[in-house]
């Protein structure tokens, strides 16, 4: 069997196993319609019954690596926690398949896209989810600790950078280990503008619906601003980020010049491996449009490395990567292997 039979075999069982799924739980007849896919290997349909009733089905196929049971333990303790997560309907954990609710179109993203104007109080709201958080009680989870944060940056030298020094790493450990210092909140770790819709019929915090946090962990407070400020897939000016970063500060008693100096340290280490992933994505995953993007990382790499406090690290991070030129962007481009047009 070549290669690309044995693929379509694999989808025919993932079909038949989502129909049996969908026939036990009463949605076969039910029209399905894809929705949205991401850099993971879950896939979201959104289903429509006969009387105009939507759910969404998370395809989350074990073996891929998915695991939809971090998804339904942590939904159930936002929501329990005042959070809007989706109410989970219908699950099948050893297949990787939840029927969960449908929390509309209204991405946070698109939103700003459509109302440049909207940006400040739609990052406010998320901001505001943040501040929530913080009075969230703890799970057991894996703790973003210096060695955490260190080894999380393996795929920038992998793939990225491949001829470089990793040196790097034991440089920045010293940087990661004052972060690792702070006291944690619960952090949601893929928090931005396209995981967050807006629920008009919702008060408070509640208007944020939360789509993506089954990789939740105990971090820093400011993982997780860092993460929708400097979005990899939309620009966010720094007028903007600086304004939200003064709205949340003055919402919490803590040392801003210290949290300003975190701040920045996460960001540069959470933007250096997304370099790394959006590498790995086009010359492993075949995913090239990824490398689109990378300039914009890039850009809040250098953004980052600006405060005064990070200037032993531009040095090297200047020494020891290449700057994502549009020769060198394209050369990763031709090394993309054929794959179907991504969703």
């Amino acid at each position: 069997m070549g290669p690309q039979t044995e693929r379509l075999a694999q989808v025919n069982d993932r079909e038949t196993e989502i129909h049996k799924f969908l026939r036990r739980i009463g949605w076969s007849d039910a029209d399905r319609r894809s929705v949205a896919g991401d850099a993971s290997n879950r896939r979201y349909d959104r289903l429509t019954d006969t009387r105009g009733n939507t759910a969404i089905l998370m395809d989350a196929s074990p073996d891929q690596g998915e695991d939809v049971r971090p998804f339904v333990r942590i939904a159930e303790h936002l929501r329990n926690a005042g959070l809007s997560t989706p109410e989970i309907y219908h699950q099948d954990a050893a297949k990787g398949l939840l029927l969960i609710e449908d929390f509309g179109d209204a991405l946070f993203a698109d939103l700003m896209a459509g109302e440049p104007s909207r940006q400040i109080p739609l990052y406010r709201d998320a901001a505001d989810v943040l501040l929530h958080l913080r009075d969230v009680p703890k799970l057991d989870l894996v703790i973003c600790d210096t060695a955490w944060l260190v080894d999380m940056l393996a795929p920038l030298f992998e793939w990225y950078a491949p001829r470089t020094d990793s040196a790097f790493s034991e440089q920045f450990s010293s940087f990661a280990d004052d972060v690792a210092q702070h006291e944690t909140v619960l952090m949601l770790r893929d928090y931005h503008a396209e995981n967050l819709l807006m629920l008009p019929d919702r008060s408070g915090v509640q208007r944020v619906g939360l789509l993506d946090f089954q990789d939740a962990m105990l971090a820093h407070p400011a993982y997780d601003l860092v993460s929708v400020l400097q979005d990899a897939r939309r620009d966010v000016s720094t007028t903007v980020e600086a304004e939200i970063i003064d709205y949340y500060l003055g919402k919490t008693r803590q040392n801003a010049d210290m949290f300003r100096r975190h701040y920045a340290i996460l960001g540069l280490q959470r933007n250096l491996r997304i370099l790394g992933i959006f590498a790995r994505l086009c010359l492993r995953d075949g995913k090239a449009h990824y490398v689109d993007m990378i300039p914009r990382v890039w850009n809040y790499v250098q953004q980052n490395l600006a405060h005064p406090a990070l200037a032993p690290l531009a040095a090297s991070v200047s020494a020891t990567l290449p700057e994502p030129t549009p020769d060198f962007l394209e050369q990763l481009k031709r090394q993309c292997p054929r794959q179907p047009t991504p969703s």
